[in-house]
């Protein structure tokens, strides 16, 4: 009714939209045929997953949540996130990749999408054959910290690294992640030789540190700076070339004379690259909606993550930009899991 229309509030006429918006067909995958999607039921027909490969309270974790709640509501239908940590966020691709449901997505980091099978070539999919690319959702440069305890300043950090050698020691939430790759760069420019530990996710990072079990990380703001400003962890520096809106006090790694390390760390959602295009590209643009919204945008801000919500073909083009560059660290550095 019209005057049901005019009453409604903003945020919810936004989500209707884009709900309409998505009313692709299409059937579960291994289903679809000759028939086409003119033959097939609207979609979604059954609950939607959101598989994510790191542990609850992570960075990817708390965006599939953040979006859980909209897509539902724009959908119609029930959206899980379900928690499949291991092998630096690879086990959970792997599931997408392989899906067969029609209903299945991923919330992914960088190394996901990018270098998995560069770093071990028996990574069990390829992220440029098997994934569908939807949106980079958000992007952030890395904090570097130190637990509370360390008595220097940011521009000492160089000298007590050098000074501990390898007794020093830093986590990361797995092989291949741009934590760990950062940290490479890190110890390449200066000097530095801590040894590494990877965790299941960066929760664990934290509190090994917290713990006194290791001595740095590169942490996402939204983690970091939650742990600085309750005066558990120290921060020194981010990765970005210069000062990150996200955490304007800090300052870069090249204003502490550590030149060379320009990263970011981001979280994109994909899907099976089976998945029918009509539906990656209304996916694309109710995500891409949701995530722009100002209420979505200050959610985001507040975890730690500068908003994007791009095309399907911008995340492609960041794909492939930051294979090359990761793909190059993994080269110079040489490092492989295998």
């Amino acid at each position: 009714m019209p005057g049901e229309r005019a009453s409604m509030n903003p945020r919810r006429r936004l989500l209707l939209a884009a709900g309409c918006a998505v009313t692709s067909a299409v059937l579960p995958l291994d289903a679809i045929g000759a028939q086409g999607l003119a033959a097939a039921t609207p979609w979604p027909t059954r609950p939607v997953r959101i598989l994510v490969g790191f542990p609850g309270g992570s960075s990817p974790d708390l965006t599939a949540r953040a979006l859980a709640e909209p897509l539902l509501q724009a959908l119609g239908q029930p959206v899980v996130v379900e928690n499949r940590p291991g092998a630096s966020g690879n086990i959970a691709a792997d599931l997408v990749a392989k899906a067969r449901d029609g209903h299945t997505l991923g919330l992914m980091i960088n190394g996901n999408l990018t270098i998995a099978r560069l770093l071990n070539p028996k990574t069990p999919y390829d992220p440029f054959k098997d994934l569908a690319p939807v949106s980079l959702i958000g992007t952030a440069p890395l904090v570097l910290t130190v637990p509370a305890s360390y008595g220097g300043t940011a521009q000492d950090f160089v000298k007590a690294g050098l000074r501990a050698g390898d007794t020093w020691s830093y986590g990361t939430p797995g092989l291949g992640t741009v934590a760990h790759l950062g940290m490479e760069l890190i110890k390449a420019q200066t000097g530095l030789t801590p040894v590494h530990v990877p965790y299941p996710g960066n929760p664990q990072v934290m509190n090994a540190m917290v713990g006194g079990q290791i001595q740095l990380a590169l942490l996402p703001p939204g983690l970091a700076m939650a742990q600085v400003r309750a005066g558990r962890l120290k921060a020194i520096a981010v990765t970005s070339a210069g000062r990150s809106s996200l955490v304007a006090e800090l300052p870069s790694l090249a204003e502490l004379g550590i030149a060379g390390v320009d990263l970011e760390v981001w979280n994109a959602l994909a899907v099976p690259a089976g998945m029918p295009q009509a539906v990656v590209q209304r996916l694309a643009g109710l995500v891409s909606a949701m995530v722009r919204s100002p209420e979505m945008r200050q959610r985001l801000y507040a975890q730690g993550w500068q908003v994007v919500g791009s095309s399907p073909e911008g995340l492609a083009h960041r794909m492939r930009q930051d294979a090359a560059v990761l793909g190059g660290v993994l080269a110079r550095q040489g490092i492989r899991n295998e």
